[in-house]
């Protein structure tokens, strides 16, 4: 089996400032959003990215510009008639956003039909926020369409059609996402766009407000925000499947669940691909081994584009894997700009290698996210102090854990050594495992789990080092936040510090990949 590339399976989602140059594409995306309506002029595209370059907002997909996001800064005290677009937008040319201001006016944010149903809205709304809590202002404000309330004018009025909509009776393409991006409804807005006549020239008055935002009187004040991330671990339970569809699905509603929740990570169990194996016939272990292995583009390309779909990074868990014809068992992280980064397990266990044929890779990878650097050790992994070391120095603060244990000592290994590393490295770990049984799948028939988020112990966190967890051997997930700033403290003023207080004139680490020797 040759090699797998996953270049040609990742894609990528970018989110960025808007460009004069982009004019043309955002012009295209106008006309394919808002068919009918006049789109901007060059003029408008130039005065925005010129007055309030970090307020305008392109997203490619592989390149091609598919959503886009344009809005200002204003008092929020200065207007009394907020019902009047051209007033507060100077009708696109944004020619009074006031750097002093205190509110984000949202003027357009369009994602092309072609890409609906991938989040992507959601995706421009983050960078709005984002853009909101760099400048310390208190709110987000839109007049939002509704543009599927021509379809109901006639039977009902702009008041009741927003009712139905706020109580999910009816779906209307813009304030149902809205509403749940985070808006408040304000009020209903007349007259606000006479041209739109899908939206009969109504629109919604809504508004996003900052908990974090400071008076101006205490920005003086040298204080760190939260950094707050949210992580859904999925205990997952193993059973026969009769297609690749099946096994699919079955990870996919996790993963909308995870979205639904607004999670930054969904985590799976190691190799919860050896479902599969149910599939596969086979007279030895190792062979059967292999033959999963080939499923390694199928489930590439899956979670790759769920992990776009659903506005998620997932910890794909692992898989088997043929490279220059040694089998590997990898750990993958699929971000939601639709690439990909991988981790070999490094530690093998007995039973892998026995029966499987598995051998270890040779480097402890820390990943980049748009929620932090991240780490992942893959089951037996955890059970060795040093890596964990290595992946903090690194600067990971969270470790990820997919774990495989047939019965009850084995999980334990991986419990207690995971909150150890916690407790040793001042960091969060979470490990996820699977239940169930998969007959005559040799080294996979059987499985025990109770997966969990463990952290520091020490007043900031959970009274027992555990922030949240599953119960024992039973399909479930949990979903918790993290903040990453306590970790940050904690290591600087905790009770006590084992992340920075080790004797180093006694002993260090010498770890050495290809990134060079690392002393610790």
């Amino acid at each position: 089996m040759s090699n797998v590339d996953h270049t040609e399976i990742e894609t990528e989602i970018l989110v960025r400032p808007m460009k004069l140059e982009d004019f043309d594409a955002v012009v295209a995306l106008q006309l394919e959003c808002f068919p009918g309506m006049s789109p901007w002029l060059k003029a408008h595209i130039e005065s925005m990215t010129r007055i309030f370059p970090e307020g305008q907002i392109v997203l490619e997909y592989d390149g091609e510009i598919v959503a886009s996001s344009c809005s200002l800064v204003v008092d929020f005290s200065e207007y009394d008639d907020w019902a009047n677009w051209k007033e507060i937008a100077d009708s696109g040319y944004i020619r009074n956003h006031d750097p002093e201001g205190d509110t984000l006016y949202g003027i357009e944010i369009m994602v092309s039909p072609r890409y609906r149903g991938m989040k992507l809205a959601r995706r421009l709304y983050e960078a709005r926020k984002q853009i909101v809590r760099l400048l310390n202002l208190k709110r987000i404000i839109i007049g939002g369409r509704m543009p599927g309330y021509g379809k109901h004018a006639d039977a009902m009025t702009a008041l009741e059609y927003v009712e139905e909509v706020m109580s999910k009776r009816l779906f209307d393409p813009v304030l149902t996402i809205q509403v749940s991006n985070g808006f408040s409804l304000v009020r209903l807005i007349p007259d606000y766009f006479p041209s739109d006549s899908a939206s009969r020239g109504y629109a919604t008055f809504l508004e996003w407000r900052n908990i974090e935002y400071l008076p101006k009187s205490d920005t003086h004040r040298e204080t760190r925000r939260t950094m707050s991330v949210r992580i859904c671990v999925v205990q997952y339970w193993m059973r026969p499947v009769a297609s690749f569809d099946e096994f699919a699905l079955q990870c996919e509603h996790f993963i909308d669940v995870a979205s639904d929740n607004k999670s930054d990570f969904v985590v799976f169990p190691e190799l919860v691909t050896a479902q599969l194996m149910s599939l596969i016939e086979a007279k030895r272990p190792a062979q059967a081994a292999r033959a999963l292995a080939e499923y390694t583009s199928a489930y590439l390309e899956l979670f790759t584009g769920l992990a776009v779909k659903y506005n998620v990074n997932i910890v794909g868990g692992s898989q088997l894997v043929v490279e220059d014809e040694e089998l590997f068992n990898v750990a993958w992280l699929f971000r939601r700009n639709g690439t990909m980064k991988k981790q070999y397990k490094l530690h093998i266990s007995p039973s892998e290698s026995w029966w499987w044929g598995v051998v270890g890779g040779n480097k402890v990878e820390v990943f980049d996210t748009d929620r932090g650097k991240v780490a992942i050790l893959l089951g037996y992994d955890i059970q060795f102090p040093e890596l964990a070391r290595v992946a903090a120095a690194k600067g990971a603060a969270i470790l990820f854990v997919p774990f495989s244990a047939e019965e009850r000592f084995a999980y334990l290994r991986v419990r207690h050594c995971a909150q150890a590393r916690a407790i040793e490295n001042q960091l969060y770990v979470a490990i996820a495992g699977a239940t169930g049984t998969l007959p005559f799948v040799d080294n996979a028939d059987i499985h025990y789990a109770q997966s969990g988020i463990f952290t520091p112990s020490d007043f900031p966190f959970a009274r027992d080092a555990i922030a949240s967890e599953c119960p024992p051997n039973i399909e479930n997930l949990i979903i918790q936040d993290l903040d990453l700033e306590m970790i940050r403290r904690n290591r600087l003023d905790g009770t006590e510090r084992p992340y920075t207080q080790r004797r180093g004139d006694l002993y260090r680490i010498h770890y050495e990949d290809d990134d060079g020797p690392l002393e610790i």
